[in-house]
């Protein structure tokens, strides 16, 4: 790639302008690489030839509704800065369209090490993937501690009726992206509104919180230097976030991340049943309805899926795997029933 040239989703003259006006440290021509197509928000590497910032922005073509937000992602970066809970710094969001054609956002660059799949996870110790795993657990509890009204979110979300809205927004998606019919969605959704659990305490959720979504300190993998990716962050039932994680944690998503599944390529780490209990007993939380939590994480996961997949059929994905998420869907709705025990 010439320095003329950008990786699609970017128009590098009017983002060259807009960090001139917009981010005081920037000097000169910036330049950007992708880091990631993702399956979800594209994710940049920008720089100046001193200074390093992340940007992202949502996907090409048809987008999921609710999904994508940059301002909640933001917004949510901003308030947790102080708070314990390590996450890049903010520098600027844009909400401009005529910049990019979608709203985007710029953080610090975090130094550190992602384990993005398999192969990267395979190449740590045992003793090191359990020390990671179990700070998963940890940074995950830390954050449902933070008294999210104290530092500004007491209007980021609506705790009230959390799970009934999210059970009803995920089966509206469904109708939005699919691209064919699947009885057995729909059988899954009716179960868990039926073992639907009574109403929790509220929590800043993440939203899609698993393992490349950590940033690990390069010289100590045990350590998380920063939680990345909050666009689906809200208040909420905080048992959404450990039953997704565990969803994450089954191979079963290995089509939908598009890579070697990294948790089953070391025996090192906990399973998933084992990073719940390590939450429970660091956030004292009562796990008791995890079930329910994990089959909505794969219906969820189920949704998601499907939306990836038309953006491949309408040749607006960017890298490659696309073509086998399609089939992830169907796994993860029968991975869903297995967990409540449905046989449809």
């Amino acid at each position: 790639m010439t320095l003329a040239q950008a990786p699609p989703g970017i128009e590098l003259p009017a983002l060259r302008r807009y960090f001139h006006d917009h981010v005081p440290e920037a000097g000169g021509d910036v330049h950007v690489e992708l880091i990631t197509g993702r399956r979800s928000n594209l994710t940049y590497l920008v720089t100046d030839d001193r200074h390093r910032w992340v940007l992202r922005r949502p996907p090409l073509g048809p987008l999921t509704p609710t999904a994508h937000d940059m301002a909640r992602e933001y917004r949510v970066v901003a308030a947790l800065q102080g708070s314990g809970v390590p996450v890049p710094a903010p520098v600027a969001l844009c909400e401009d369209a005529d910049v990019l054609g979608v709203p985007f956002s710029v953080v610090s660059y975090v130094e550190g090490r992602v384990l993005r799949d398999g192969d990267d996870a395979e190449r740590i110790g045992e003793d090191v993937a359990a020390r990671c795993g179990r700070a998963l657990a940890d940074a995950l509890a830390a954050l449902h501690a933070i008294p999210y009204d104290k530092i500004g979110l007491g209007d980021f979300g609506r705790p009230d009726g959390y799970l009934e809205r999210q059970l009803r927004r995920w089966r509206a998606q469904w109708e939005r992206v699919a691209t064919r019919d699947m009885p057995r969605l729909r059988v899954l959704h009716d179960r868990l509104v039926e073992i639907l659990p009574r109403q929790r305490i509220a929590t800043i959720v993440h939203g899609d919180y698993r393992l490349d979504n950590t940033i690990l300190d390069r010289h100590d993998l045990g350590w998380i230097v920063a939680i990345v990716d909050w666009e689906m962050s809200t208040l909420g039932d905080p048992l959404t976030d450990l039953g997704l994680l565990q969803a994450y944690w089954d191979p079963v998503t290995r089509p939908l991340l598009g890579v070697r599944h990294a948790p089953s390529a070391n025996p090192g780490f906990p399973t998933a049943d084992q990073l719940a209990q390590r939450y429970a007993e660091t956030s004292g939380r009562d796990i008791g309805d995890l079930r329910f939590y994990r089959a909505l994480g794969y219906f969820k996961l189920a949704v998601i899926a499907e939306g990836i997949h038309r953006r491949h059929l309408a040749g607006a994905t960017v890298g490659t795997g696309f073509e086998k998420v399609g089939r992830a869907a169907h796994t993860l709705v029968d991975a869903g029933l297995r967990t409540t025990g449905t046989v449809a």
